[in-house]
């Protein structure tokens, strides 16, 4: 069968390594992919956002089943045409996929089917917002959060620490427009107290089967300090996240969502993410993801035994009742190496260092990101790999080293030492990646 995955970033990169791996498949495509990508599949140069040119392509080459990666495709309708024209897509409908393209959506059902979750109110006028924080009302206090309605690249999260900040980011989100349209509503809630993991889980909107657990690290700086950024590593499995949890969050919040869901006409399939705050065993809701997480889905899918696609494929037929995935006992771990100057305004164009040095290590992976190839006038003829070609940084977020090990400390140990393999020109990353885990 064929394969056609849509998007350039890590998780993209992550899901044509793990797709490679199935004897049912035969070619990969990947639009528009990166240097990564190249090699387990045939990179195209077809935006995600284009829709009418992804579905002709599927069309004319008999793609058998399509991957959507990034959330912005979801909730454009990608999902609607493809099926329209009769063809097999992973991922939920636009109307399902509200459920990230809209906060205030995602609040709204939260409430409405009894989803722990913090308390909040939602706003279309900065004045407005502005009053609700000066007049402390309805009992919010400070620490608060204020996030933009729309899709931010993750970005789109702010922790206010005193009323001035918040004054200033409402500013910043809703005048000066600093996520675009994303920012013409916004969300003020309480803040909540805890320790953030990831819930990712297959549905086919009637069954749930879930993902290993993984926690993410999404400031910029060791500590968790700094603004928010897509994330810059994570960790498999999250020790938070015990059976007993887990449980709780199937009960309490994936089940109520999927039956809500249906009830509102908007019946999903794909991967559903919930970000949560888990305090003292109870669970809470931050917000919801219409596709797998990254760079969550890096160390996830490293650890996943089972084939993936059978999966992928009895979730768009509405067959996942009866299936399971086996998964291995090893942990893992994923570093994100990012570009100078990120997650504000980066430098692009480095030359990357020491990628076939890594890709030498035992139990490591060097998923690329914002990464491109830069073929030389008159290019070796070297057969494999990436002879006499250079890897330049084209993103934020440029690679995830991710490694597996016998534990949590010894797949620390094992991505560290392939990131110390690795340079470019202002390359940054976190240095204390899946510590959490260790506490």
């Amino acid at each position: 069968m064929k394969v056609l995955v849509i998007g350039s970033g890590g998780r993209e990169h992550a899901l044509v390594w793990k797709i490679a791996r199935s004897p049912l498949v035969g070619k990969i495509y990947c639009a528009p992919g990166n240097a990564g990508t190249s090699e387990g599949a045939e990179n195209i140069d077809i935006e995600p956002t284009n829709i009418e040119g992804l579905a002709e392509f599927a069309s004319k080459n008999s793609i058998t089943l399509t991957v959507v990666g990034p959330e912005m495709p979801l909730t454009l309708g990608i999902v609607n045409e493809f099926e329209k024209r009769g063809l097999r897509i992973f991922g939920p409908s636009k109307e399902a996929a509200e459920i990230e393209g809209s906060k205030v959506f995602a609040k709204y059902m939260m409430k409405k089917y009894g989803m722990p979750t913090a308390r909040y109110e939602s706003f279309n006028s900065p004045d407005e917002a502005k009053e609700y924080i000066e007049k402390g009302s309805r009992g919010i206090s400070i620490p608060l959060v204020i996030k933009a309605d729309g899709l931010a690249a993750g970005k789109g999260v702010v922790i206010c620490q005193t009323k001035e900040e918040a004054v200033k980011t409402i500013d910043s989100i809703m005048v000066e427009k600093r996520f675009g349209s994303a920012g013409d509503k916004i969300i003020i809630e309480e803040y909540l107290k805890g320790e953030e993991a990831s819930f990712m889980a297959f549905s086919d909107g009637e069954t749930i089967i879930p993902l290993a657990s993984a926690q993410d690290h999404k400031q910029i700086y060791d500590g968790d300090i700094g603004p928010n950024t897509g994330g810059m590593g994570a960790y498999s499995p999250a020790p938070i996240i015990t059976e007993k949890v887990e449980k709780d969050i199937i009960d309490t919040i994936m089940k109520p969502l999927l039956i809500g869901m249906k009830k509102e006409g908007r019946s999903y399939k794909g991967i559903l993410y919930a970000g949560l705050m888990i305090a003292e065993g109870k669970s809470f809701v931050l917000e919801f993801n219409c596709r797998l997480g990254d760079p969550e889905t890096q160390p996830v899918l490293a650890r996943m035994k089972s084939d993936i696609v059978p999966i992928m494929m009895a979730a768009v037929e509405g067959k996942l009742k009866g299936k399971e995935i086996q998964w291995r006992d090893e942990a893992s771990v994923c570093v994100v190496m990012a570009a100078k100057g990120y997650p504000d305004a980066y430098e692009k164009g480095k030359e990357i260092r020491g990628l076939e040095d890594a890709k030498k290590m035992a139990h490591l992976i060097v998923f690329h990101a914002g990464t491109s190839i830069l073929i030389p006038p008159h290019p070796p003829l070297i057969k494999g790999g990436m002879g006499g070609f250079k890897i330049l940084t084209s993103g934020g977020r440029v690679l995830g080293v991710t490694a597996i090990g016998a534990d949590i400390k010894t797949a620390i140990d094992t991505a560290y030492k392939g990131v110390n393999l690795i340079s470019w020109d202002g390359a940054y990353y976190r240095k204390d990646i899946g510590k959490k885990a260790l506490r």
